[in-house]
């Protein structure tokens, strides 16, 4: 009863366990059922166990594993305490499904079937394992690495490992099954994207206006936002100026831009994608 009353097992940390499994799944029926089936190869870790099966009839619950206990040990330094913790459940839990879901298989005539599912199980799977922290080892690790000591962006380091392994999967697929792969990933890439910013991602808009405390009032009536209003001054002329700032929906981006180009059509806006947003106020 204690254990379940500590601060470990939180309502929070339960929704992370949960999703690490149910995007474990996904990840593993998108590699057997679809990529596997179509004989497809795959990026990162899971394209070199693929390799290795088609190659040498390893099975990938056991290559995967092995490929990412190896990276675990080499770059747990790179990880945060919590993130190192759901990484090793996902490592366990997606080689585990990757044995269990190996008899599930969808023979079809039409490889882009294949193509198309085997990249969105993917992406879903990823998507909810990365949306709580976590990473799938792999070429995550290798990204934090190569950004740490060659100083490049961890998604560009990612896609060149992936590309790398891509590109050793001409030994074992032809050409055409590689430039499949290719697309699969892409839309593995977009599903991901999407599960984690959510179906409503948040804007946050930057606005510098003549006419700030006017804008500021018709943002908070008409869009229905609060909005922060910061001091800033030119770098130029040293022109001190009032900049309104403020967090909506997607679906209001459209509205608020009307507005503002309406009432003060000079006004320097600029656009940031939010990918997550805390506070009771915002709905």
């Amino acid at each position: 009863m204690r254990l379940f009353m500590s601060p470990v097992f939180t309502v929070q940390t339960l929704l992370n366990i949960a999703a690490v499994i149910i995007g474990s799944f996904l990840f593993s029926v998108g590699v057997n059922a679809f990529m596997i089936s179509g004989n497809l190869g795959e990026g990162g870790v899971t394209g070199l166990a693929i390799i290795l099966l088609y190659a040498f009839d390893i099975s990938p619950a056991i290559s995967t594993l092995v490929l990412n206990g190896i990276l675990l040990l080499v770059g747990f330094r790179y990880l945060s305490r919590r993130a190192m913790y759901y990484t090793i459940f996902a490592v366990i839990l997606m080689s585990f499904f990757l044995g269990l879901t190996e008899p599930i298989t969808l023979q079809t005539d039409e490889v882009m079937l294949n193509v198309i599912f085997g990249g969105l199980f993917i992406g879903m799977g990823n998507g909810l394992v990365i949306r709580i922290g976590a990473t799938t080892a792999g070429s995550a690790i290798l990204g934090r690495i190569a950004h740490k000591y060659l100083d490049v962006k961890i998604a560009n380091a990612v896609l060149a490992f992936d590309l790398v392994v891509i590109l050793l999967s001409l030994t074992v697929l032809s050409v055409e099954k590689v430039l499949l792969t290719i697309v699969a990933m892409y839309i593995a890439v977009k599903v991901m994207d999407f599960i984690i910013e959510g179906m409503n991602p948040k804007k946050a808009i930057t606005i510098i206006s003549k006419h700030p405390e006017m804008l500021g009032r018709l943002i908070n009536s008409e869009i229905g936002r609060g909005v922060t209003m910061m001091s800033g001054k030119g770098f130029y002329a040293r022109e001190e100026n009032d900049i309104l700032y403020v967090v909506i929906n997607k679906n209001k981006l459209t509205r608020l831009k009307r507005l503002i180009k309406k009432y003060d059509e000079n006004a320097f806006v600029v656009v940031n994608d939010v990918n997550s947003v805390l506070g009771s106020s915002f709905v």
